[in-house]
């Protein structure tokens, strides 16, 4: 019940425009750039010959050991990581308001940037060379780690079509 003091209701922030069909399709490419990696770290850390010899695992990557849990929540939250986009491109679920999320976004965006540059160092670097094995467990672990270097374009794309959308939007 309403009484004449009582303020009218306010009226609803208009619904932002739905993420393009580019932007929805690049946050579904990002969920799966995260998957070929995932694998091949948990087929490390399950033992299987992934171009590591027996005491390479045992003396740097503490395989068996705690290197196991390290590996395998490497997977996991780089796969979490991941599955972020999709907040940017979904209309059903938004945690937070778009205010508070865009520079969330951008920020992670930076964050996955420098990750992927990151990445392609220790990829390159003498030591991480010298352990892994030539031939097809290169090739694999290059086939693994490839789509990696799509991350910082896709993320930056994704979260640039988030911003257009909700740029100007008020948050109450």
């Amino acid at each position: 019940m309403t009484t004449a003091t009582d303020p009218p209701p306010a009226a609803a922030a208009p619904a932002p425009a739905p993420a393009p069909v580019w932007a929805r399709r690049a946050a579904h490419a990002l969920a799966l750039c995260a998957v070929p990696s995932g694998l091949w770290r948990v087929a490390m850390a399950s033992g299987v010959y992934v171009g590591y010899s027996d005491e390479v695992l045992r003396d740097v990557y503490a395989i068996p050991g705690w290197g196991i849990a390290y590996v395998l929540g490497l997977a996991v939250l780089a796969e979490l990581a991941a599955l972020f986009p999709l907040l940017l491109v979904g209309d059903r679920w938004r945690p937070l308001r778009p205010g508070v999320l865009a520079p969330l976004a951008w920020t992670a965006s930076g964050v996955l940037v420098l990750v992927a540059l990151w990445q392609l160092v220790v990829a390159l670097t003498v030591e991480s060379e010298t352990y892994l094995a030539g031939g097809t467990p290169r090739t694999v672990w290059a086939l693994a780690f490839a789509p990696l270097i799509a991350v910082p374009a896709l993320m930056t794309a994704v979260t640039w079509s988030y911003a257009k959308r909700h740029r100007g939007r008020r948050c109450g």
